[in-house]
């Protein structure tokens, strides 16, 4: 993932420091922790040829990658479907291949007709195609992310609401939103977090070195859809494990007033080591949150190098 990217030499200056909970949070979470939350740890891609001996077999074929993935993952941040509008027969593909782990869930982006290039406008019919289409992962289909482009601001919240509206109701749905004017200006912030609160719409949370804004910790549902963006290599001790702590410790204190989900979906921009960061991450959840996730599976003498 390239979102958020800053030059090497300035990681060590940015302040990953988790900022307080927003408003709509303190509305959202005013309870009490429920017995038996759910949690999904994935990454954005399986076709990753640097996972071949790390993860997946030697010589394994990236037609293979998906079967693969499932061994290790209970869920995956789907971008694929982002580039275009998915067939019904690719999607019944994949969920053969996923059938074989009963909990596995795939959480679909929204393609870019829809997002970025008509911008929500006139996209009836193609949401209904992208609908249709998920729909035949049944059982396996987990939230959809829609996000948008850096460019779709404050301005355009009335053709956000109209086409929120729209949807069916009981699709379970996260927003990503990238103007920073969404988080800066105090009256579009809440414009926006209380239309999700009413809708029943989460808010998908990216935490990414160069953007912190995005890191708004605005949750409308008791539901927490985080995409967490490491920077891997040499930060991956020194800053990306402390990132994924702090993260623990914000969602112990979460779960202990009402959050029911957890989606937490590993990028990295080299994705090489995002099998690393995600066992890490696996581990942590297993230890302080209870969430009793199968560990990554490495290959041997591959897992206890890092």
């Amino acid at each position: 993932m390239e979102f958020g990217r800053v030059e090497t030499s300035e990681i060590n200056k940015i302040d990953f420091t988790l900022p307080a909970d927003g408003e709509q949070t303190k509305l959202t979470l005013n309870g009490e922790a429920i017995n038996d939350p759910k949690f999904f740890v994935g990454c954005a891609k399986w076709g990753r040829k640097e996972w071949v001996n790390l993860i997946y077999p030697p010589k394994t074929k990236e037609k293979d990658f998906l079967g693969e993935y499932v061994k290790h993952f209970n869920s995956i941040e789907l971008n694929a479907v982002f580039y275009g509008i998915p067939k019904e027969d690719q999607i019944l593909k994949w969920k053969e291949m996923a059938d074989q782990r009963d909990d596995f869930l795939f959480c679909p982006k929204f393609s870019r007709a829809i997002t970025h290039i008509k911008r929500l406008n006139n996209a009836q019919g193609e949401t209904d195609l992208y609908l249709k289409a998920i729909s035949q992962f049944d059982d396996k289909l987990g939230p959809c992310f829609l996000q948008l482009g850096d460019n779709f601001g404050p301005k355009n919240f009335e053709v956000l609401k109209r086409y929120l509206e729209a949807l069916p109701r009981d699709l379970n749905l996260f927003l990503e939103v990238r103007h920073p004017d969404w988080f800066s200006v105090a009256a579009d912030r809440k414009a926006l977090f209380s239309l999700l609160a009413d809708l029943n719409i989460g808010a998908a949370i990216t935490d990414a070195s160069g953007r912190r804004d995005c890191v708004h910790m605005e949750l409308p549902t008791p539901k927490a859809f985080i995409r967490f963006v490491g920077n891997g290599g040499k930060f991956l001790e020194s800053s990306d494990k402390k990132r994924v702590d702090d993260w623990v410790e914000r969602l112990q204190e979460w779960l202990s007033k009402g959050l029911e989900e957890v989606y937490f979906f590993l990028h990295q921009h080299d994705e090489s080591d995002t099998p690393i960061i995600a066992d890490y991450t696996i581990e942590k959840f297993n230890k302080y949150l209870k969430a009793d996730l199968p560990r990554i599976k490495f290959l041997p003498n591959q897992g206890g190098l890092f």
